[in-house]
């Protein structure tokens, strides 16, 4: 799905959430009013607590499922009780701007009833109706804004109280290392596979060709016919020597050890069967890991696209991000690629293997947008 049509798609939500967040604020407000005078009774600091952990549970799932905020559950119920306390002033607000927002929704509703079928002012009285429209304009986008702006502050206020403890962080690390050793592995024997595919189907199959027409040759008795049998094992054997060429070069092209990622790319663009348009802007070399699995993630689109895409053109673009390697490579096929796919999962555990991100973008009708972020450090 298109960046534009996935962000159009959070807006919906987002707003539910922010208007849920302002309902419970006032629950919030009583409770932290109540709660917290109560807490001078030692006999019930503890149910107040448990309390306070309960609405601040309703918020972390709110904001998980709405605003996509992601935090750990192994808080305190004295944080918790911290925690409602701006929580409930940030949601108040968020009240008010929805306040806000649907008075001017009563009075433009209005506004335009009266335009309609009351009494409204004259021509000559243009430069009131331009200020009224351009007031109305002005406040929907401060009211945008501070929505805008609400999400953005609940976000860092469930990060601050909600975040995750140092034995969390370890847990999730832990979890994402065996993952990333998983992966791996299963990177790793996918290269076998299709490395010992290519070796069956291509370089095997020439030098079984070959073998027979050297054999023919040596048994017939017709100078002549033996000639043209040894040319045509000659002819098998340059074919033999191109497969194995390739197969070795997409195991690891010698390109990219010596000279580095750009002449790899260009070597690859050169040989690819469609049209390929480079652009490299990396003005250091990348570490050597990071370089390889660019290569591979490239080579592997590029093969995609060539075999399943039924595209005429293919654009890659490989420079740096930050402290990162960003590589995109596009096409103009017929899209509908996934992830899923097994070309494109074995990519994903690749560049997961070494801490990067992979996404495919690849709506029906195209293009399809493969991209693969590499941190450098």
């Amino acid at each position: 799905m298109p960046a534009p049509r996935r962000y159009l798609r959070k807006i919906p939500r987002g707003t539910l959430g922010l208007v849920i967040g302002s309902a419970t604020a006032f629950v919030e407000l009583f409770y932290v009013v109540f709660g917290g005078a109560a807490l001078a009774i030692p006999a019930l600091r503890r149910p107040v607590f448990a309390g306070a952990r309960a609405l601040s549970e309703v918020e972390r799932r709110r904001l998980e499922k709405y605003l996509g905020a992601e935090n750990a559950t192994d808080y305190t119920g004295r944080r918790a009780m911290t925690y409602l306390v701006p929580r409930c002033v940030v949601g108040l607000f968020s009240a008010g701007i929805f306040l806000l927002v649907g008075y001017g929704v009563v009075i433009g509703t209005y506004v335009a009833y009266q335009k309609t079928f009351g009494e409204w002012p004259g021509e000559g009285d243009v430069s009131d109706q331009i200020a009224t429209v351009l007031l109305g304009v002005l406040l929907l986008f401060l009211s945008v804004q501070g929505l805008l702006g609400i999400a953005t502050l609940e976000r860092k206020l469930a990060r601050h109280f909600f975040g995750p403890s140092k034995k969390e962080q370890l847990r999730r690390r832990v979890s994402e290392l065996a993952t990333s050793r998983a992966e791996v592995v299963e990177a790793v024997n996918g290269e076998r596979r299709r490395i010992e595919r290519d070796l069956h189907d291509g370089v095997q199959q020439r030098l079984v060709a070959l073998g027979m027409l050297l054999g023919r040759a040596r048994r017939t008795g017709d100078p002549d016919h033996a000639a043209d049998l040894l040319r045509q094992a000659h002819e098998e054997s340059q074919r033999a020597l191109e497969d194995l060429r390739e197969v070795s070069w997409r195991v690891y092209p010698i390109a990219l050890d010596s000279d580095g990622l750009h002449p790899a790319l260009e070597a690859l663009a050169e040989r690819s069967d469609l049209p390929v348009h480079l652009r490299v802007d990396l003005p250091e070399r990348p570490p050597a890991a990071i370089e390889t699995v660019v290569y591979f993630v490239t080579s592997e689109a590029v093969t995609n696209t060539i075999k399943h895409a039924a595209a005429t053109r293919i654009d890659i673009e490989a420079g740096r991000d930050g402290g990162r390697v960003r590589v995109r490579i596009t096409d103009d096929g017929a899209g509908g690629a996934r992830v899923s796919g097994g070309g494109l999962s074995g990519l994903a555990r690749r560049v997961a293997a070494a801490d990067g991100e992979f996404s495919v973008d690849s709506p029906p009708g195209g293009p399809t947008v493969v991209t693969a972020v590499l941190p450098c450090g």
